[in-house]
């Protein structure tokens, strides 16, 4: 566990893209379908059980939340997608900020994209993936909820999609992870320092 992650706090959430903090330094930003883990993987990766806000509810995550590491690193949690109960108003104005947030954020370093292992690239997961390629981003999948699956399983899963992506053309690391169990921490903190500076 890297205690740099600890000191993490929330900085700030926006809605418009005219709302987010100062575009310098390094972020790294968490997208992922609601209900994917993604609120629960922040926390367990900045060891702070209420860091980022979970919620039994998807699509609760509405807006950019900011989270400082110092005064130069940030963390990104972005609004969950593909939840169907969402108004179609919403979900088109999520679009268009998660849109040009991606494509004109200069600090943006890399994107993780977080994943059920049990229902991994879905269509929308294959649009926040095809963004980052278009932006040249680098890409980590977290495959969350590991604990749902035996050890053997969960690696060919990790296998499968990393060989669906490389066929793709897009190129990404993937892991397994576990929140509940704290399985594959140091894993993504190698992916985060390496994108941070740190």
């Amino acid at each position: 566990m890297n205690p740099f992650y600890r000191q993490a706090r929330y900085l700030i959430s926006a809605s418009r893209i005219q709302g987010l903090p100062p575009d310098e330094g390094r972020e790294v930003a968490f997208a992922g379908r609601s209900n994917a883990g993604k609120s629960s993987a922040i926390n367990v990766l900045c060891d702070q059980k209420a860091l980022a806000r979970t919620s039994k509810t998807p699509g609760r995550t509405q807006m950019i939340n900011f989270f400082a590491l110092d005064d130069r690193r940030r963390l990104v949690d972005l609004p969950g997608y593909g939840y169907a109960k969402v108004p179609a108003a919403m979900r088109a104005a999520w679009q268009r900020l998660m849109s040009r947030y991606l494509g004109e954020r200069q600090s943006l370093a890399g994107l993780v994209v977080v994943m059920d292992i049990r229902r991994p690239l879905t269509a929308q997961d294959w649009e926040m993936l095809g963004w980052a390629a278009e932006r040249h981003l680098p890409v980590h999948v977290l495959l969350t909820k590991a604990d749902k699956l035996r050890r053997g399983p969960a690696m060919d899963t990790a296998r499968a999609v990393a060989d669906a992506l490389g066929e793709a053309g897009i190129e990404a690391t993937v892991q397994p992870f576990s929140a509940l169990r704290r399985e594959g921490v140091d894993d993504a903190h190698g992916i985060l320092d390496a994108w941070l500076g740190i």
